[in-house]
């Protein structure tokens, strides 16, 4: 994914009402999704812009997606989910093997489709997110200030805002990164000395209340910015000193 643009997304199944159904879906949970019938349109998709994640089917005509598989995986790292009817083991363990990331077995629900979509991407997302970058001393954005070792938050009117120890480390996650969206899954790591209950939920309550001391509800757009379905994105500009 790219900044805060929707994950692109490319469909490759040659039964074109299969193809309209995961199409609609996707687009639903606010994806961007290209489909694609056979090798050739997915080879047209890829010519003509970034994909984020491949739906790839195994049965196709012309050139098999295990054969796809492999082809793309010899020149790209973008992520390959199979989806195929045929559910055995052997078949898994060849698409794996190949390079593909996951593997859906017809026929599916639309909530495994969803969280294995979302698992796969955040894997992806989060291997350009590491966890020790070092904390310079000040970070200026918006008119606020954040001094780190003092742990001390000044508003643009140059008053202190108080935060807990987990809006904090929180806070500090985010500035770290900015312009970069970042997963829950891996907020809770980064943050999760900070953080008592591990879960997406509560990542999404301190969210909340960060962004209420930050009066970020006021802002258009917001500082903290919403990835639907995968995480979070602190998009204002960041100087640090």
């Amino acid at each position: 994914m790219r900044g805060d643009s929707p994950a692109h997304i490319v469909v490759v199944e040659d039964d074109a009402g299969v193809r309209a159904l995961l199409t609609r879906i996707l687009r639903e949970c606010g994806y961007e999704v290209t489909g694609a019938a056979d090798g050739n349109e997915l080879e047209a998709a890829m010519a003509a812009r970034p994909i984020d994640l491949i739906l790839l089917d195994i049965t196709l005509p012309g050139t098999n997606g295990l054969e796809l598989c492999r082809a793309i995986r010899a020149r790209s790292k973008v992520p390959i989910v199979m989806v195929s009817a045929r559910g055995q083991e052997s078949d898994r363990v060849v698409g794996l093997d190949l390079g593909a990331d996951d593997y859906i077995a017809k026929p599916f629900g639309r909530p495994e489709l969803l969280a294995r979509v979302r698992a796969v991407l955040r894997r992806a997302s989060d291997l350009h997110v590491p966890l020790d970058v070092p904390a310079p001393d000040h970070f200026d954005f918006a008119g606020w200030r954040y001094h780190a070792r003092r742990r001390e938050l000044i508003a643009p009117n140059g008053a202190a805002v108080e935060l807990t120890a987990a809006e904090q480390e929180l806070l500090l996650t985010l500035l770290r990164h900015p312009q970069r969206m970042i997963s829950r899954e891996r907020l809770l790591e980064m943050s999760r000395s900070r953080i008592g209950h591990s879960t997406d939920r509560s990542i999404d309550v301190q969210v909340s209340r960060l962004r209420r001391k930050l009066g970020d509800g006021r802002r258009s757009p917001p500082m903290i910015r919403t990835i639907r379905g995968v995480g979070y994105m602190f998009a204002a500009d960041v100087t640090r000193s």
